[in-house]
């Protein structure tokens, strides 16, 4: 008698969206192979149902969870009045956004882009426009022309920002780079001091480096920077893009320092999830634009001007800057905890709730149990986990955070990653201070 066959297993099929995006995208990202329909508050679920608690955020973007209602009423409301309208006119939320801006910045002025990385450019092109004399001749580099970056740096992917980024893979690809940039070790007085001269127009750096592995500047480095570029007649440019507007429980991470910058980068949740950069700077520094020197399309439109208005009013009105400090304590001590039970935590840097968790193993395994476990988090420089949240997260998710993570950790298989041999082989150029 002839044995039944047993019916083959089906393979799963693939989401013609996904096979869509890998036939068709340009291959810019490794992204992981599930779709995300939709998500509420701290949440998002993909297309199978499947819940995850969302500690990356868009990458600092999220701040207020998904589909906030204030944030959906608004978008909702503009959208059926006007969307765009041109950088020509007036519009009734470009000027009131500005003016809140600049007070809780301590800033005058405002230039609205559409993302970080075009507010790093602008910004760029300030200070070569505020350095430059009447004896510069007008087809070559002015005589006060360099800008100082940091090492471990990013500033964004469009030219100007690739050139103040010293990520070599990010930057080598597009060589011959903007000219006039040389890198500072972060945090390194010494290092800053032998390459500031009365040839630097700018230095840029970021208050707390996120990509780089979340390294908070030292009030030290801040300090020395401020008062090499006054006596230098340079700009000090501090990018917020992904630490700024409330990340860390304040408005800015510079308003703990005594002094202030002269041009402030923001951007990632400034519009609540729509794209949406700006330039704050000050009176002196305006002083030397004049209509047609820069510009754009899209920048500062009446929808997303709404939305970013509405954005700042909720982190007022509902006190959420109280929680971000709150809920960021108990993040550090879970965390601090969880660093006492798995020996191959290195380190805990950052505040609020922008954090770091450095490994001396090759973090993105964890990245990928945390994905199969319902978390999602990133790693940067394969051996820093870096943590996002929304600004909305309550002790109860806090909670749920750190059973999750103290899952993933004790789950998942440890390698050793070419970063981390590198960092133990030679540790004085891993070093960073943290915050405390």
């Amino acid at each position: 008698m002839e044995k039944a066959k047993r019916p083959r297993a089906s393979k799963p099929k693939l989401d013609t969206r996904i096979s869509d995006a890998d036939q068709f995208l340009l291959p810019t990202y490794k992204r992981q192979p599930f779709l995300i329909s939709y998500g509420r508050g701290a949440y998002v679920y993909d297309s199978a149902g499947k819940k995850y608690l969302d500690f990356l955020g868009g990458i600092a973007v999220n701040a207020l969870g998904h589909a906030h209602p204030r944030i959906v009423r608004v978008i909702r409301r503009e959208a059926a009045r006007a969307i765009h309208l041109s950088n020509l006119y007036h519009n009734a939320y470009q000027g009131p956004l500005a003016r809140k801006l600049a007070q809780i910045s301590g800033m005058d002025r405002v230039f609205f882009s559409n993302s970080g990385t075009e507010a790093a450019d602008g910004a760029l092109k300030l200070a070569r426009l505020c350095a430059r004399t009447a004896s510069d001749a007008p087809d070559k580099p002015a005589a006060k022309h360099r800008i100082l970056a940091m090492h471990n740096s990013f500033h964004g992917r469009t030219f100007g920002a690739v050139s103040v980024t010293s990520t070599e893979k990010y930057r080598l690809p597009f060589a011959p780079l903007v000219p006039g940039v040389e890198f500072v070790r972060f945090n390194d007085i010494a290092d800053l001091e032998s390459k500031f001269d009365d040839t630097v127009c700018a230095v840029i750096l970021e208050t707390i480096q996120g990509e780089g592995g979340i390294h908070p500047v030292s009030e030290a480095f801040w300090n020395r920077a401020r008062g090499l570029a006054t006596q230098h007649q340079a700009l000090l440019i501090a990018d917020e893009i992904q630490c700024g507007l409330g990340r860390t429980g304040r408005y800015f991470v510079y308003q703990k320092f005594s002094s202030r910058p002269d041009i402030v980068l923001i951007a990632k949740p400034l519009a609540a999830g729509l794209p949406l950069g700006a330039i704050l700077t000050t009176e002196a520094v305006a002083a030397f634009v004049s209509p047609g020197l820069h510009g754009t399309t899209f920048g500062g439109g009446p929808l997303i001007c709404a939305t970013a208005l509405e954005f700042l009013n909720t982190l007022e009105q509902k006190k959420v800057l109280a929680n971000v400090r709150a809920r960021g304590v108990e993040l550090r001590e879970g965390l601090a905890k969880l660093a006492g039970k798995f020996n191959f935590i290195r380190e805990i840097r950052g505040e609020g709730l922008i954090l770091g968790v450095e490994l001396s193993v090759d973090g993105n395994p964890f990245v990928a149990e945390a994905l199969r476990q319902g978390l999602l988090i990133n790693c940067t420089h394969d051996l820093t986990l870096r943590l996002l949240p929304p600004f909305i997260i309550t002790r109860a998710q806090v909670r749920e955070f750190l059973r999750l993570f103290e899952s993933v950790l004790a789950k998942t298989p440890k390698s050793i990653s070419a970063a981390s041999a590198q960092a133990t082989a030679n540790p004085q150029r891993f070093a960073h201070s943290a915050a405390r």
